[in-house]
């Protein structure tokens, strides 16, 4: 198989992984991680072969689609993960804040000056 078919074939997985958002991150983004690496060394091996595109042809038009296709599920999916992460952050401060309601607090307890004459 040619690298070219390589990378349709990889860039069309991809795109169908990103299609949907699992509850389960960490193995999803691992498969999304090895088919971005698989699909560097093919455009790796494009390139050094001086690769060259040709809007006449159907195979090159299809992989434009697909990499821009896969640029803006990508970003959809990076949105989800970065939401995920500040509803963490958010659930872990209002944790520690139920937990320690004094924490914040800044109190000089003790301290008073008795002024007698």
């Amino acid at each position: 198989m040619q690298p070219i078919e390589q990378l349709l074939q990889v860039s069309a997985n991809l795109y169908k992984l990103l299609g949907e958002i699992p509850e389960e991150r960490d193995s999803y983004i691992e498969k999304i991680n090895t088919l971005l690496d698989k699909r560097g060394i093919f455009i790796k091996c494009l390139q050094e072969e001086n690769f060259k595109f040709d809007a006449q042809n159907r195979v090159h038009n299809t992989l434009l689609e697909l990499d821009n296709g896969i640029k803006q599920r990508l970003a959809v999916v990076m949105e989800a993960v970065k939401q995920d992460m500040a509803n963490l952050q958010k659930t872990k401060k209002s944790e520690e804040q139920y937990f320690n309601p004094y924490a914040n607090v800044r109190v000089m307890d003790g301290m008073y000056y008795d002024k007698k004459n």
